[in-house]
């Protein structure tokens, strides 16, 4: 199926690797050009010419913390008129509701919730006034299926959601939609991270954390980072303007529920 996204620009926030990576790969097996973002300058620079010699399209390489207003026009001075934003950004450290700091809080809301609004702000009204957009927010299964040590996630992500749930009806009627992609466990270095955490509590190394985690799962398996990067693509494509303000799970079963 073609996408229809040929010389279509995207902003791809936290990029250098994982989900974001994964977003903007196959964005640009589309034909999209690109302005990647990630605050690691040599792994972002290595990105960006792995996706330019691999797919041929056009990739800028914005080395900056999305998560402060800096960061935050050098990435839109980059690309002002973007058809396409993906939202995401690295998920705040595991820990308990008493011992979070304020600095703690305000990381967390800063990258989770204040710089896509922000960002979305900034590019809604330019989409809504060309005809066409698609933002597209990677936030985190754990908005719908909380994990104890996952409260400044929940928190900040949720957030968010709520905050798009008020902008879709005022957009979508200009063929501007936006979505939340809300992966469980995925095969990336943020899954690592949080399982060291927990292992450390256990008193077993991460690796049994993982393979533990891992035989509990329905698929058996960690998620292809790729599988949310196609998933990606279609909601930015032009066959999926009538998919809007949804929150959409992909997570391999690992979460029972109804709807």
């Amino acid at each position: 199926m073609d996408f229809g996204l040929q010389g279509r620009r995207a902003i791809v926030c936290a990029s250098s690797r994982g989900l974001g990576r994964a977003c903007a790969e196959a964005l640009a097996g589309e034909g999209v050009d690109l302005v990647l973002n990630a605050r690691d300058e040599a792994a972002l620079t290595s990105t960006a010419a792995a996706i330019n010699a691999a797919y041929k399209v056009k990739v800028t390489a914005v080395a900056a913390d999305i998560a402060t207003a800096s960061g935050r026009d050098a990435v839109l001075a980059a690309c002002p008129d973007p058809d396409i934003l993906v939202n995401n950004a690295g998920g705040p450290a595991p820990g308990s509701l008493a011992k979070y700091t304020e600095e703690d809080w305000a990381k967390a809301i800063d990258g989770n919730l204040r710089a896509p609004a922000a960002l979305m702000a900034a590019v809604l009204d330019g989409m809504a006034g060309r005809g066409f957009g698609r933002v597209v927010n990677i936030t985190s299964s754990v908005v719908r299926h909380p994990i104890d040590v996952q409260g400044l996630s929940a928190a900040s992500r949720s957030g968010l959601h709520g905050l798009v749930s008020t902008l879709v009806r005022g957009y979508v009627g200009r063929n501007v939609t936006i979505n939340n992609i809300l992966p469980g466990p995925f095969a990336t270095d943020r899954l690592v991270s949080n399982f060291t955490f927990q292992a450390k509590q256990k008193g077993i190394s991460p690796q049994e954390a993982l393979a533990a985690r891992q035989n509990e799962l329905p698929a058996r398996r960690f998620g292809d980072p790729m599988e949310v990067g196609r998933l990606c693509a279609y909601l930015c494509s032009a066959h999926s303007g009538y998919i809007c303000g949804q929150s959409i799970l992909i997570d391999g079963a690992a979460h029972p529920q109804i709807i």
